[in-house]
């Protein structure tokens, strides 16, 4: 009895992990200043403890080319969608990836492959 009451406190202090935040869609448009993105997340955020506190912008070889910061839970606004502007994109480049991340269980590992126009 001792040793399945010490299982339960052990698995307690665990934390509880909830699903990668999901990109759901992404725009693209090219300006002068560089690329801005438009990005579309869900994540079932729970508070200030664990929420998406970001998404960037990789190319195909994960060289991050831009970050944007997520400063607060969502919970009420699900999905929902923050942009980024003025993101260098090298020339030729033809498609980029957008992550998402968790703050905390970090970077989502899947990714969502924008092409661009």
């Amino acid at each position: 009895m001792q040793h399945f009451i010490a299982l339960i406190l052990a698995t307690a202090a665990l934390p509880a992990f909830a699903d990668d935040p999901t990109v759901e869609n992404v725009s693209a448009q090219h300006s002068g200043s560089g690329w801005q993105f438009h990005v579309t997340i869900s994540h079932p955020d729970t508070g200030w403890d664990h929420y998406a506190d970001g998404w960037r912008v990789l190319d195909m070889n994960e060289t991050e080319l831009g970050l944007r910061v997520l400063a607060h839970p969502h919970e009420q606004e699900q999905p929902f969608t923050r942009s980024l502007g003025r993101v260098q994109i090298p020339k030729g480049t033809r498609q980029v990836q957008i992550q998402a991340r968790c703050l905390t269980d970090g970077w989502a590992t899947k990714t969502y492959l924008v092409r661009l126009p």
